[in-house]
């Protein structure tokens, strides 16, 4: 019995001085209350930058789960929703689940529903299937309103999985309406939150009512859908009634609910909190809770109590939602949009820390802005309401990062983050990819990978090469490699040109890690050429469907660059394009560099951009033809 007390001992002892090893233990609540998130770091977001000039963090995987498209859908019926936001994310299964919301045009318009998409890898998506359709309210009429029948319900989304203790896995959704696009769903006059359940064989249960907004007027009476207290599961009422006893997963809810009967923990009424709410737990079991707007409170009982809420003045947010959690080595993310102007939804960042305090480090995890295509009301510009897999909705296999989140509130991401989240890297780069199966292995490697301009390994003769394909009239595929930072670098690869459509060409850029270009390669179908200019003496002749080598040459003392293609020394002293003092990183793409911020929207915030008198960009709905270039034998020193 000793030697027992003993050996259980020694591995408590073990096991706090292994957290020790990792986290730092944070203040108390008492002393963190007044702030409980802190950035500490130096940098921040240049508003001239999509990416804010910040340093890119290493190991990024941006992957494309849905593409918005009006006049060819993958999403079900006739016309494609082209408003697609508010996404969430659970592990379950050995599989992703993503659901999120559509409007046909634009935010608090109907028709509204919400799907789903699921991956094994979250790489390949399958295409969304509807689990909360379109709902009609019936014709109400009392003393504070009148709604007439059939009148189209918009929903909103706060919280999109639960999986119970039980092993089942429950997704959820709200219903409400909205008289106007001008008027809001989400202020407690909405109808309730549904439920149902995903089953393993990718089926599911019925919708039912979990909660209404009673206070409302909603009840059994005047929805569509029965009570959950109707089903016959019982394996499902005991997950639902584990849903509603945990409260820190309902206080997601208080937004679209704002009941005071009592269910929710906290009074968030009177204090300007309460939207979009996240938290994670600290290394000494303290939650941090996050609401957008720069809100915050902790609590020492897993919810049952809070301190009061502050701001968090260091956080530069948007109005767009704020993701904290820990991350698998340990340590803490808070990813959001750390605005320069705080308007703008960008740059992506994730700020880094060892205590779930304070956060010494910000990385850009997403440094590209897609252009909309589509017009539509409150279609704010930039990746935004950033959601990760709230604690027990899963763990995929690896230690990355995975969050997920809305392009202009019109396509739907994921990325994958490695992790410990640096912007640096240490050794050099000799990437011949023998030995890489899918691009989930590029784990040093940051990529942006749209559905109609991918990234993928390809194999031809017993070799393997990255191979960009690109059929997208406005978007490009993106592979970026961090390299250990010198004021002097030899770099070099394999390119083959397949094919460049006309008028595009395939781009390769030397940076450093706040953005600056210091040397910059154009590649067509009948060209090499530097710093993208294609004229006489600055361009070498290529052949297509061949291998040509090349060779960089970098000296920052003199502000030059040479270049040799195939062993032979085409130019020296090629002047930078820009001053820096090293260089950091390396960009292939198969289209034109679009990281300045338009001046309008620099000065006066994304809001410029997000009216219905925007015109949708013509073309949008078909591919064009492709540019498929290969990349082969990446190598620095």
């Amino acid at each position: 019995m000793k030697n027992t007390l003993l050996s259980i001992a020694l591995l408590f002892a073990t096991a706090l001085t292994l957290t020790a090893q990792i986290n730092k233990m944070p203040p108390s609540i008492d002393d963190a209350k007044n702030e409980p998130v802190i950035y500490t770091g130096k940098l921040e977001p240049n508003k001239m930058f999509y990416d804010g000039g910040l340093p890119h963090a290493v190991g990024v995987h941006n992957i494309q789960v849905f593409r918005a498209n009006r006049e060819h859908p993958s999403d079900p019926g006739d016309i494609g929703f082209t408003y697609n936001h508010q996404p969430y994310l659970a592990y379950w299964n050995h599989k992703f689940y993503l659901q999120f919301l559509q409007g046909q045009v634009g935010e608090h318009e109907p028709p509204t529903r919400v799907v789903l998409a699921t991956s094994e890898d979250g790489i390949s998506w399958s295409d969304p299937v509807i689990i909360f359709p379109e709902y009609s309210l019936p014709e109400i009429q009392d003393d504070s309103r009148q709604i007439p029948a059939g009148t189209k319900s918009v929903m909103h989304q706060r919280m999109g999985f639960y999986t119970a203790p039980n092993g089942k896995l429950l997704t959820s959704g709200f219903y409400s309406y909205c008289a106007t696009p001008r008027n809001s769903p989400n202020t407690g006059t909405g109808i309730g939150r549904v439920i149902r359940e995903v089953k393993k064989d990718g089926s599911f249960g019925p919708i039912y009512f979990i909660r209404y907004n009673r206070h409302a007027g909603w009840n059994e009476m005047n929805t569509n859908f029965p009570f959950y207290k109707e089903s016959k599961d019982k394996e499902f009422l005991a997950a639902c009634e584990a849903l509603l006893a945990d409260k820190l997963i309902t206080l997601q809810w208080w937004e679209e609910d704002r009941a005071n009967d009592g269910f929710y923990s906290i009074d968030l009424s009177k204090t300007g909190a309460g939207k979009a709410f996240s938290f994670y737990h600290r290394p000494d079991g303290v939650v941090v809770g996050i609401w957008k707007n720069q809100y915050s409170a902790m609590s020492k009982d897993n919810g049952k109590t809070w301190t009061d809420i502050v701001k968090n003045t260091t956080l530069w947010t948007d109005g767009a939602k704020t993701w904290g959690q820990r991350t698998d080595d340990g340590r803490y993310a808070i990813v959001h949009n750390q605005s320069a102007t705080r308007r703008n939804r960008y740059p992506m960042v994730a700020n880094v820390g060892d205590d779930g305090h304070t956060f010494p480090y910000m990385y850009c995890i997403n440094s590209e802005v897609s252009p909309t295509r589509y017009q539509g009301s409150h279609k704010n510009t930039g990746p935004q309401y950033f959601r990760g897999i709230i604690e027990g909705n899963g763990n995929p296999p690896g230690n990355e990062m995975w969050n997920v989140y809305s392009m202009n509130k019109e396509d739907i991401w994921i990325t994958s983050t490695r992790t410990p989240i640096t912007g640096s890297v240490d050794k050099e780069v000799n990437d011949d990819f023998e030995n890489v199966k899918t691009i989930s292995d590029l784990d040093l490697w940051n990529l942006y990978v749209h559905k109609w301009a991918p990234v993928k390994i390809g194999n031809s003769n017993g070799n393997s090469y990255l191979v960009f394909k690109d059929e997208d009239p406005y978007e490009f595929a993106q592979a970026e490699r961090i390299f250990p930072k010198a004021t002097t670098k030899e770099i070099s690869f394999k390119f083959n040109v397949d094919r460049v459509a006309l008028g595009y060409a395939f781009e390769v850029e030397i940076q450093t890690q706040r953005g600056a270009r210091v040397l910059r390669l154009r590649i067509d179908q009948d060209w090499l050429a530097t710093d993208l200019e294609k004229i006489k003496g600055n361009g070498y002749p290529i052949s297509t469907q061949a291998w040509y080598h090349v060779k960089l040459n970098i000296d920052c003392n003199t502000q030059t660059y040479a270049l040799t293609l195939n062993g032979i020394k085409k130019a020296d002293k090629i002047p930078f394009a820009e001053k820096v003092d090293d260089v950091e990183r390396i960009v292939f793409r198969t289209g034109s560099f679009r990281g300045y911020v338009p001046l309008a929207e620099m000065e006066h915030g994304a809001s410029v951009y997000t009216g219905v008198d925007n015109e949708s960009l013509p073309g949008a709905a078909e591919k064009i033809s492709p540019t498929v270039v290969f990349i082969d034998n990446l190598i620095t020193k």
